[in-house]
């Protein structure tokens, strides 16, 4: 019986255990697969980084060697900057460098194509690049070429040496053999060279409005801890003193930056919680948001909107006006903008979001109006209304029409006349220069985006 059996069982267990072999060789096979073509991947932002950076110097250097008088040329040069730098950046976030203290290298390339895009697409012919901004060009120029030197060491070990970035990947992960990697070593190196260079003077071109909102600029005294708690209880509507059963967690962000914060973490009976944003100087509500499900939709748009004003008035965002409305998850997405004299001021935004259940407000999103210029004075246009649609497509047909503030792209706040309007399918934005008569910008509103107009 045994005999009979083991003849039955063996040809079985042979064939599963062939089966066992077959199985791990495939599945050794197509790991070593998805490993070859991560590591070839690597390679190749690699040495792409490599050629964008080697022609990000010779751009720079042409851009400098071109007369001062040569407006074509210079801004075809800092276009060129912006998207080899813009290019470099990505391939940079295609390595395993996450881990790495590769901050300043690439908070480097992030300005250099930030003051490149703000330079090329103003007019150089009647606001040429200053004495102060030549310089800033040739202090890149030199950096560059720095960066430049150190990557083509790192490649020219890569090939020589045949390195692998998986054990880059392998070696960041593990926090072992760190110190003896040829390119993890290269990197830091890199890093640390950005770090030593004094501050560049970036100039008006390399302004954004990230490097401009310092919270100690804003109106207001310091406010403590407890002073913020007692705040995000107000404006919950809870009791200070015993936030009706809720516990109110304060965070102290930023420190000796520019950028200083509290964190208000608003935990409820049910353990469901609210998050708060609030500046340190001033105590300006930054954000919240209750994230809580919305479970039906049951008020329409009229009901929701309403909610959302009433919500701004009571809270002390007077003037403000909504703008665009999207819906998801059952709740309502409104954006408002500020108003003075009856111009719609975009650069002065909230965003404000509405429960379709019951009208709670779930959310605000205010750090644009924070930060906004409250003295800005809007001003009269010199080109009217008329003389501005003529510059439309003819077969653009306009819905709605509006004065406004707009940023354009070089972040200089300029009166425009906005005309929105469908054309080819799509539903656009259209801002006209009130001044110039120029077209400054064209938005898609996207498809599940609506503009609410003007009444």
């Amino acid at each position: 019986m045994y005999a009979r059996l083991s003849s039955v069982m063996f040809p079985i267990a042979a064939l599963l255990f062939v089966g066992a072999i077959w199985w791990g060789y495939q599945e050794h096979q197509e790991k070593n697969a998805i490993l070859i073509k991560a590591e070839n991947q690597y390679q190749r932002a690699f040495h792409e980084l490599n050629s964008h950076m080697s022609r990000l110097v010779d751009e720079l250097g042409q851009t400098l060697a071109v007369s001062s008088k040569s407006h074509g040329l210079q801004r075809k040069g800092l276009a060129n900057v912006w998207r080899l730098t813009s290019e470099a950046q990505n391939e940079i976030n295609q390595l395993p460098l996450a881990l790495l203290p590769f901050n300043e290298a690439e908070q480097f390339l992030s300005k250099m194509s930030n003051f490149a895009y703000r330079a090329s697409v103003r007019d150089l012919s009647k606001e040429p690049l200053s004495d102060e901004e030549i310089k800033t060009l040739k202090a890149l120029y030199e950096k560059a070429k720095e960066i430049n030197a150190e990557l083509g060491k790192i490649q020219e070990a890569v090939i020589k040496d045949r390195l692998r970035w998986m054990d880059v990947e392998i070696a960041i992960a593990s926090e072992r053999n760190q110190s003896d990697n040829t390119i993890i070593d290269g990197f830091r190196k890199i890093n640390k060279k950005m770090g030593e260079y004094p501050e560049t003077d970036w100039g008006p071109a390399g302004m954004t409005t990230k490097s401009i909102n310092s919270t100690k600029m804003l109106p207001g005294p310091v406010k403590t801890p407890a002073e913020i708690r007692d705040a995000a209880a107000a404006f919950l509507g809870l009791a200070a003193a015993r936030a009706d059963g809720r516990q109110i967690h304060v965070t102290e962000n930023g420190g000796n930056t520019d950028f200083q914060t509290y964190s208000v973490t608003v935990t409820n009976p049910d353990g469901s919680q609210i998050q708060m944003d609030y500046t340190r100087q001033g105590g300006h509500l930054l954000w919240f948001m209750n994230p809580r499900p919305v479970q039906a939709r049951k008020l329409n748009f009229d009901t929701a909107r309403n909610k959302a004003s009433e919500f701004l008035i009571r809270h002390h965002y007077p003037g403000m006006v909504p703008v665009t409305y999207d819906e998801y998850d059952n709740v309502a997405v409104f954006t408002f903008v500020g108003t003075k004299d009856g111009v719609r001021i975009y650069p002065d935004k909230v965003t404000v979001r509405v429960a379709l259940d019951n009208g709670e407000i779930v959310g605000l999103q205010a750090r644009d109006h924070v930060f906004a210029d409250k003295t800005l004075t809007p001003g009269k246009p010199k080109i009217s209304r008329d003389e501005a649609a003529k510059t439309l497509n003819p077969e653009f047909r306009v819905l709605d029409y509006a004065l406004a503030v707009i940023e354009n792209d070089a972040q200089k706040t300029v009166l425009a006349h906005e005309f929105i309007g469908k054309i080819n399918g799509g539903t656009y934005r259209i801002y006209i220069n009130a001044e110039t008569g120029l077209e400054e910008t064209v938005e898609k509103i996207p498809d599940d985006g609506k503009p609410i107009f003007a009444a």
